[in-house]
């Protein structure tokens, strides 16, 4: 049985809710435990200043965050110059920061069978760089799908199973990644459709703020999720204009900076059972002109101060 977008849309918020029956939580209960969520840093924020991984590294410790989500390409071009990922991940453990995720684009979902096969291969050697480093998961989104209209989403869920299999194996996980501006995975019911379908204990997703209004999806849909399948949830705002069918990666800006619903989203993810990290990701050539440390330590405070609007 095949089912296309266009059904998943229609049919999918019943069908794919939560695992469990969603706890209210106050703001006054949250202040009493630990922080809601942890705070990491997507290191495409400073993309165009080119730093290498190590530069990468010390940015991330010295701007105070708890955690670094880096790319795949990074720690390749890294090794490939004769350094050690292994130390890096050493350093960073020593100084309390958790490798959260990382950036990889394994052709994982292609309908060709030997454009996956070898897709798979990818996944499986970018997790073996990952995992050197002490990273734990890896974000999985479509890519070869994205220009292919009514995919059959039945198929992607076994995909994705196969490749958490990988995963598995190589003790990373895969996160099942939105991006809004695909054909494929770019709403919400559709990645928890994939999610679900695959059946694989280690499935999860991998939401974000601009993906989810890029793609259309209300953020109300994330309080049909369960939370305790999100581990990392990138983070970041848009402006009013462009609107969305012409926004792109390039106009994403600082949580609190334009005119996303952070608060209501923070609070629904948390009531939806999510104490992951919040990851902040941004590609907006404007800060990749500014200092790297400023611009990761007014990302972490704007961060932050939603955080603390959200449940202080």
């Amino acid at each position: 049985m095949n089912l296309n977008r266009r059904q998943v849309i229609q049919t999918s918020a019943a069908a794919l809710t939560t695992a469990g029956t969603m706890q209210t939580v106050s703001a006054s209960s949250v202040k009493d435990q630990a922080k809601p969520f942890g705070y990491c840093f997507n290191t495409s924020c400073v993309r165009g200043q080119q730093l290498s991984l190590d530069a990468q590294v010390d940015l991330v410790i010295k701007a105070g965050y708890e955690g670094i989500e880096p790319w795949i390409r990074d720690l390749q071009s890294f090794q490939d110059k004769g350094g050690s990922i292994k130390d890096l991940g050493k350093k960073l453990a020593d100084n309390n920061v958790k490798v959260v995720s990382a950036i990889g684009f394994a052709r994982w979902i292609v309908n060709d069978d030997q454009e996956r096969a070898k897709g798979l291969e990818t996944a499986k050697h970018d997790m073996g760089l990952l995992k050197e480093m002490g990273g734990v998961r890896i974000a999985a989104p479509p890519v070869g799908a994205t220009d292919l209209e009514d995919f059959d989403l039945f198929a992607a869920a076994k995909r994705y199973y196969d490749l958490c299999e990988v995963g598995r194996n190589e003790g990373i996980t895969p996160q099942l990644e939105l991006w809004g501006f695909s054909k494929t995975l770019s709403r919400l019911g559709e990645l928890a459709f994939v999610a679900t379908e695959a059946g694989h204990p280690d499935a999860c997703i991998l939401p974000d703020i601009y993906h989810i209004y890029k793609g259309g999806s209300s953020f109300n849909g994330l309080k049909m999720l369960n939370g305790q399948h999100i581990h990392c949830f990138h983070v970041n705002d848009y402006p009013a204009d462009p609107p969305r069918a012409t926004i792109a990666d390039k106009h994403r800006v600082h949580v609190g900076d334009g005119i996303a619903p952070v608060t209501q989203i923070l609070q629904m993810v948390y009531k939806a059972g999510c104490r992951g990290m919040l990851s902040l990701e941004l590609f907006n050539p404007d800060y990749w002109k500014q200092d790297p440390l400023k611009v990761a330590t007014e990302g972490l405070a704007k961060v932050k101060a939603a955080v603390a609007k959200a449940f202080g």
